[in-house]
């Protein structure tokens, strides 16, 4: 398999605005080859090492550091931009940032200092997080110690970018059963990566597994998880957005899939008594309807990016909860309206936009794959809790 070195010559983005433009460049880069990467599940080096040299893989890396510490809002809308051109492309750095936020939040001055300066220089950050084989959500991979040495031992699943990654942020428990993250070299020796990812959506985020075998650890590596979340941090909200996002922008990018194919080879109905398939009128109200969830969906991603920027500013109980409560709306209606424009597009260009040539079902597969990352009937319960009871979202990283 092959192995990530760092790009060389990697760019330092020193503001939102560039982060944007950024974005918006690559993805026009992107999308091209988005199509034939999924089919054929090609797994995109050439393109992550452009994302990472781009320098969009630093801008939350904080000032005092030398990155742009852009906002929550630009960020979601960076993934998003992504997210329309290739959602796989723009899943795998997920993880990445929410490790990044880890250690501002709970990370010393010195973890920050080097892991932020590593990110700066093109460093990605995988993730060995989740774990299968029981249903008790216990984390089972354990943090040991061995006279003076610390060693990793466990088996990780939906470890997304850790193919491509050049260190593995791996969630372990430690002898006092307390979860810790630690930053592992993706090269330590015992340290297995296995593409073994075969979903139907999201086919080349590298969401393999990673196996742990008697791995040794420095303590400098060892970054305090738990105790992130027995006190209001925005780590969970955080998580979240870039998830919305995500749904956000393949939802944007079916819909813009959906637009020239109607105008191009879609046939109106017949009884509708009109040449063009674009002046079907229910045709026309269709793709109304999805331009206003889509629109309605963004509108809260940025609610919420406003609401996650206040509580990284000040991370009180009311800001963390008001951010985790803005993010759950974000999510229910991200969910809804990117996977009713991966269908629609379907239902509005009729039985010639299924053809395999065109792999237009990338988007639904896409969309469908990552919505169910978590249940969105619970962010609508968290909603319901605190508007029905006051009762705030519980503090992890799935609200």
């Amino acid at each position: 398999m092959k192995t990530a070195s760092p790009p060389q010559g990697v760019h330092v983005i020193a503001s939102d605005a560039e982060a944007i433009e950024a974005a918006r460049r690559l993805a026009a880069a992107f999308a091209p080859g988005a199509s034939d990467r999924d089919r054929d599940r090609r797994l995109p080096w050439q393109q992550l090492d452009a994302f990472t040299a781009s320098g969009l893989w630093g801008i939350t890396v904080p000032r005092e550091h030398g990155g742009a510490a852009v906002s929550a809002v630009t960020l979601a809308r960076v993934i998003a931009i992504v997210a329309a051109a290739d959602g796989s492309l723009a899943q795998i750095p997920q993880n990445h940032f929410y490790a990044l936020e880890v250690l501002r939040s709970g990370g010393s001055p010195e973890q920050r200092a080097f892991f932020d300066g590593l990110a700066l220089s093109g460093h990605r950050f995988g993730n060995a997080l989740a774990e299968i084989g029981a249903r008790d959500f216990q984390r089972r991979t354990r943090l040991l110690r061995q006279g003076d040495r610390l060693l990793v031992q466990g088996d990780k699943f939906y470890c997304t970018g850790a193919i491509y990654a050049h260190w593995i942020p791996t969630l372990v428990v430690d002898e006092d059963d307390r979860q810790q993250l630690v930053f592992i070299p993706r090269e330590a020796p015992g340290v297995t990566v296995t593409d073994d990812w075969d979903g139907f959506g999201q086919r080349t985020t590298g969401s393999g597994s990673v196996a742990f075998r008697q791995v040794e650890v420095r303590p400098e590596w060892v970054v305090p998880f738990q105790s992130s979340f027995e006190r209001p941090t925005p780590i969970g909200p955080l998580a979240q957005i870039m998830h919305a996002a995500i749904d956000l922008g393949i939802g944007q990018g079916a819909f813009a899939a959906t637009l020239p194919f109607i105008r191009d080879r879609a046939r109106p109905w017949i009884d509708a008594g009109v040449e063009p398939a674009a002046d079907d009128p229910l045709l026309v109200a269709g793709v109304g309807e999805v331009s206003v969830r889509l629109r309605a969906a963004e509108a809260l991603v940025d609610r919420a990016g406003r609401a996650v920027d206040e509580a990284i500013a000040d991370p009180t109980e009311f800001t963390v909860a008001q951010a985790s409560l803005a993010v759950a709306a974000a999510r229910a209606l991200t969910t809804t309206a990117g996977l009713l424009a991966a269908s629609k597009l379907f239902e509005l260009t009729g039985t010639s936009a299924t053809f395999a040539e065109d792999n237009l079902d990338r988007h639904w597969r896409n969309v469908r794959t990552h919505t169910l990352h978590d249940p969105v009937r619970w962010k609508y319960h968290a909603i319901g809790n605190h508007s029905l009871n006051g009762v705030n979202p519980p503090r992890h990283g799935a609200i």
